[in-house]
């Protein structure tokens, strides 16, 4: 009952942008944090950027002022603008929606493939 989708992944060329959607039904939306991962063959997952209920976000060191998270709660949907985009930004790209101090209550997505390449 509870979906994560996203979408907006693809292949792009090295300083190219792109712009990953996710779509969330079957939960409150407004009162989770919303996250982006990712993860590169053979690696762990890893925290790109999140953005609270509240609106505040944390943006990983990597990709800080190259990606901005945003969300809106109409639609229930989050945002990762991804711009200025490296080769080493190539990974499955995962929502995540998260109830704050309810640890039980986290939700992924299926992954959205970005590759960066010339």
């Amino acid at each position: 009952q509870v979906q994560l989708v996203e979408s907006g992944g693809g292949l792009v060329q090295p300083g190219g942008s792109l712009r990953l959607s996710c779509a969330a039904s079957g939960i409150i939306f407004r009162l989770y944090a919303m996250g982006w991962y990712r993860q590169a063959p053979g690696k762990q997952r890893e925290l790109v950027a999140s953005i609270t209920n509240s609106g505040g976000t944390n943006i990983a060191d990597s990709v800080k002022g190259r990606f901005t998270i945003s969300r809106d709660n109409a639609k229930n949907t989050v945002f990762l603008q991804m711009n200025s985009l490296k080769p080493e930004d190539t990974a499955v790209y995962y929502c995540n929606a998260e109830r704050p101090y309810k640890l039980s209550l986290v939700y992924w997505g299926q992954g959205t493939q970005v590759t960066v390449s010339s």
